[in-house]
């Protein structure tokens, strides 16, 4: 499944990132056990979200990438990171950080977005911390959430527009394939 590899991961800086906050400890952010990073700062503003405190790009707790990760390996159980919001794509740069620590230790990536694949297609092209952060996300969860289309039946999305991606073949391809998990 982990088809990335990255041998320098130690030698990556610390960098500043603002949080809404996160969850240690779960399982309906992605499959497997899961540490949640929810990042502070949404342009969405989704009605309805579930983290509506979210939202403000000033809000949160700022922090460091070397914090997180110091406290991600606090549970030798965490199988996998996934990165929500907020809209993870404005903390590109930081959360692949965090990410190539990660698939370092043999853990996978599912990253949440209020764009859509080919949005952040297009976005990928002209910013690099959009190409940075895809090129290290195992699942991508895309679109906004829809209050109207709300469906509790659904595994790891809000409502049924919302689709999951593997994208582990990116950036060598960009056909990522359509997956339930």
């Amino acid at each position: 499944m982990l088809r990335r590899s990255f041998s320098d991961y130690q030698k990556i800086e610390s960098l500043p990132i603002r949080l809404f906050g996160v969850a240690r400890e779960s399982i309906v952010d992605g499959p497997e056990l899961r540490y949640v990073v929810f990042v502070q700062g949404c342009p969405h503003k989704c009605p309805g979200c579930h983290n509506p405190e979210s939202h403000a790009y000033g809000g949160g707790q700022l922090t460091t990438t070397d914090r997180v990760w110091r406290d991600i390996k606090k549970n030798p159980l965490i199988k996998g990171l996934t990165f929500s919001g907020g809209e993870p794509f404005l903390w590109g740069h930081e959360l692949a950080v965090i990410a190539k620590k990660a698939i370092a230790e043999g853990m996978s990536i599912m990253t949440y977005s209020g764009f859509t694949y080919e949005h952040l297609l297009k976005k990928a092209e002209t910013e690099p911390s959009v190409h940075e952060l895809l090129s290290v996300t195992n699942y991508l969860v895309d679109g906004r959430y829809v209050d109207a289309l709300r469906d509790l039946n659904l595994h790891f999305r809000g409502s049924s527009n919302q689709r999951i991606f593997d994208v582990t073949c990116y950036p060598n391809s960009k056909d990522a394939q359509i997956i339930e998990l």
